[in-house]
């Protein structure tokens, strides 16, 4: 457990991402895929139904003992708050209402928002819109750990705490690598969230409000969903920075794990991304690819050539226009 691994820095590469050549030459073979572009009208009653799931779940721990409390959150609350946070993921592309209703989307992420307990939507939408015009941009992307974590986090056992602590470097790596100006939205999810956590405590008491908070962040560290957060971009193999995943568990993840078709398709929503794959199979089937969230998580932890280092990274050039 205390094997220190190779990598002493990122993969820094000096070309453009793959994914807006590729998505050139999809569509110019496929124009077809265009009519897969555009909202998900199941979506919105999705995501109402999962928050209506919470809170009755919220209700019915309130007089469980404490033991059931915990086994329930991990059982349970984690993996709806964890889907919460990638059906988010899905509202900050437009797919709930659409590009014409930009600000509905916004409001009803933070809706989204209300079970997992943390206020992050409004943050997450101006720095995944980022992650995906500038991937591996050098001071940009936010989704690439800090040097920190590279040079800290480089044994198997520390690579396991790492995993375990995801939750926090997510949310304080934005402040380390690229803070922005704090918006009214945020603002205004911020105070939306915390009313409703203090309502929930005065309700129902702690136990509601600890399944609620621990659900989320035990569903984004250890936890097998988690396993996309090292799948999507952390490079397994050289030359390649994008990965999908095919395994079941995308269908309690918005299909997240078409992440390659995600990235060359970001305003395609998830539940058409299968239907990218099938059409323009041959960009996609030859290209590295995972069946299991579990297996990464353990390769990424007890093969010594991987780190948090383990990331492509680019110095960008030109004009960079961020959220």
């Amino acid at each position: 457990m205390g094997n220190r691994v190779a990598r002493e820095d990122y993969e820094w590469v000096y070309t453009d991402q793959p994914h807006a050549d590729r998505r050139k030459e999809i569509l110019a073979k496929y124009p077809e895929i265009k009519s897969l572009m555009g909202p998900d009208t199941r979506l919105k009653w999705i995501v109402c139904m999962m928050v209506a799931i919470q809170f009755l779940a919220f209700y019915m721990v309130k007089d469980l003992d404490w033991k059931w409390v915990l086994f329930w959150t991990y059982a349970f609350g984690s993996c709806i708050n964890h889907s919460m946070t990638l059906a988010i993921h899905e509202i900050s592309h437009n797919t709930a209402f659409g590009n014409n209703k930009a600000m509905w989307n916004r409001y009803f992420a933070m809706f989204a928002n209300l079970p997992i307990g943390l206020p992050y939507s409004a943050s997450f939408k101006r720095y995944h819109l980022d992650h995906h015009r500038y991937l591996g941009g050098d001071g940009i992307d936010v989704d690439i750990p800090t040097e920190f974590e590279g040079w800290f986090f480089c044994t198997r056992f520390r690579k396991f705490i790492w995993i375990i602590l995801q939750p926090l470097f997510y949310a304080i790596r934005p402040l380390c690598i690229n803070p922005k100006p704090i918006t009214q939205l945020e603002v205004t999810n911020v105070a939306f969230q915390l009313t409703f956590d203090i309502l929930l405590y005065w309700l129902w008491g702690a136990k509601p409000f600890v399944y609620m908070l621990a659900g989320s962040l035990l569903g984004m560290g250890l936890h097998p969903i988690s396993g996309h957060f090292i799948a999507e971009h952390y490079m397994f193999l050289k030359g390649h920075e994008t990965y999908s995943y095919y395994g079941s568990l995308n269908l309690l993840t918005f299909n997240v794990g078409y992440h390659n078709e995600h990235h060359d398709f970001p305003s395609i929503p998830g539940c058409r991304l299968p239907m990218v794959k099938k059409i323009a199979a041959e960009y996609y089937d030859e290209l590295p690819q995972y069946t299991s969230w579990v297996k990464v998580l353990y390769d990424f932890i007890m093969e010594d050539a991987l780190s948090p280092y383990s990331r492509v990274k680019r110095k960008l050039k030109g004009d960079v226009k961020q959220e």
